[in-house]
């Protein structure tokens, strides 16, 4: 089998897994990290997204061996991002399950468009289920996160 040396929230990793297996049980089972949740396996609900390269990634359907030595982020890895931080003041998570694949979707967002509009939101978190329908204070969340961070900035 082959030896996959990656870099997860600022740690370098290694792992030996076969190349087709899917990231996110590389994540789960062999790092310990359980954040990104296992919600459909198909990449269509969006609890597993975490970071690969700053760019959000449905982690079920990517396998390990496309990943290379990239940077990965998981919601382990992200310790007092302003979304965090706009996420517990707005008190968004009800069951929380998609909540880290919503979080890891907002980085992302945030990183390209600083100022989202409430139309790049629904663009960028679209594909996340939320089944407890807290998709307004998700919204709302990614403003407060957006505020947060330009005042970070300054």
């Amino acid at each position: 089998m082959p030896v996959y040396r990656l870099r997860v929230n600022g740690t370098e990793r290694e792992v030996t897994v076969p190349a087709e297996t899917a990231l996110l049980w590389v994540l789960r089972d062999e790092l310990g990290l359980t954040g990104p949740k296992y919600g459909c396996g198909i990449g269509a609900c969006g609890a597993c997204v975490s970071l690969v390269d700053g760019q959000a990634r449905r982690v079920c359907v990517l396998p390990v061996g496309e990943v290379g030595a990239r940077e990965i982020t998981t919601i382990e890895g992200l310790a007092g991002h302003p979304a965090q931080q706009a996420w517990i003041a707005g008190d968004v998570a009800q069951c929380g399950y998609c909540q880290a694949g919503q979080l890891m979707s907002t980085v992302a967002l945030l990183a390209e468009k600083p100022e989202p509009t409430d139309e790049d939101i629904d663009e960028a978190l679209r594909d996340n289920v939320c089944r407890c329908g807290t998709y307004p204070r998700i919204r709302r969340a990614v403003h407060a996160a957006a505020a947060l961070a330009r005042e970070e900035d300054r």
